[in-house]
């Protein structure tokens, strides 16, 4: 074949080749756009009911703002906020957020994961064990709190009849300061402990059989085959789970407000009922939104934190 028999070749062959790439272009710029045209009614439902809120709440913070619309027009820059991180009732809101918090994660993550290791073992029933776990969480609030209130009740509610049937005093669970928040949490844990479960229990089913065959022929009990086993295993998950349940443990309101109203004293009023208070109580939007984006950022530190914390401990693993 002479030389220019080979670059003829040559230069046809890249011909077909530039030209298949330009085809391919085409193609990929249809499929990206027909992807685009999928997901473009979400976009917009996300920009206006997520972003542009964002964004407006955001310029409130930064005004005078009311809801019946006077003091819309006085720019009050970071006063706001000055405000806020100067009033104690800021501050002992928080901190009642973080008890709460603090109180409630590790209690839902044990039980949790104790409820699960329960129903995962060969035990009669335990179709019916796993509906009756779960089952609370489906509950709306109202239903949760109405339910507690009776229990609660001095004289005639459950719990008090059955502590003054042993000889023992009756508790004032929503009205004694030292002891509200625990109640709450004591409503909470059985409230919600269920999606938690679900999380540990799916997880438990993925691990092989066949490890905890092996180690219980090398002579491992059912405590060595949980903590050496189910425990490590399930690491990622339990990560999953505490950051997902401070995350929402933070943003406690519903069932103290309908059981405590953030008493007794406002010692049990959460951030979010504060929020709540200052923008619809006390109609100043601009000082709620400006509670709100300091709360946001705590909450934002926090799940960060944890998330570089759980990243360092599976890389150190």
């Amino acid at each position: 074949m002479s030389d220019v028999s080979i670059q003829k070749q040559a230069v046809q062959t890249e011909g077909a080749v530039s030209e298949a790439l330009t085809r391919m272009k085409a193609n990929r710029w249809r499929i990206d756009l027909a992807g685009f045209g999928f997901v473009l009614p979400f976009l917009i439902l996300y920009i206006l009911f997520l972003l542009w809120p964002i964004i407006l709440g955001l310029r409130m913070s930064f005004f005078n703002w009311s809801l019946d619309g006077h003091g819309t027009n006085d720019f009050l820059a970071v006063a706001n906020y000055q405000e806020a991180l100067s009033d104690p009732a800021f501050w002992s809101s928080l901190w009642h957020t973080l008890v709460f918090t603090l109180l409630s994660t590790p209690a839902l993550v044990l039980v949790a994961f104790g409820l699960a290791l329960l129903v995962n073992r060969a035990i009669p029933a335990r179709g019916f064990f796993r509906t009756v776990f779960f089952a609370p969480f489906v509950l709306p609030v109202s239903v949760v709190v109405l339910i507690w209130n009776w229990l609660y009740q001095p004289g005639f509610g459950l719990i008090n009849g059955s502590l003054t049937a042993l000889g023992l005093k009756e508790v004032n669970w929503l009205t004694d300061t030292n002891v509200a928040m625990i109640a709450i949490v004591l409503v909470t844990v059985w409230w919600t402990v269920g999606f938690n479960f679900v999380l540990y229990l799916a997880g438990m089913q993925q691990v092989p059989r066949e490890l905890y065959e092996a180690s219980s022929i090398d002579g491992a009990g059912s405590w060595a085959r949980t903590r050496w086993i189910t425990i490590p295993l399930l690491g990622r998950i339990t990560s999953l789970i505490v950051i997902l349940q401070v995350i929402a443990s933070l943003q406690v309101f519903g069932q103290i407000y309908l059981l405590t109203s953030g008493g007794p004293n406002f010692s049990t009023r959460p951030i979010i009922q504060y929020i709540y208070q200052e923008g619809f109580t006390s109609f100043r939007i601009g000082l709620a939104s400006a509670i709100s984006y300091l709360f946001f950022i705590l909450v934002l530190i926090v799940s960060i934190g944890q998330f570089m914390l759980f990243q360092r401990e599976r890389r150190n693993a």
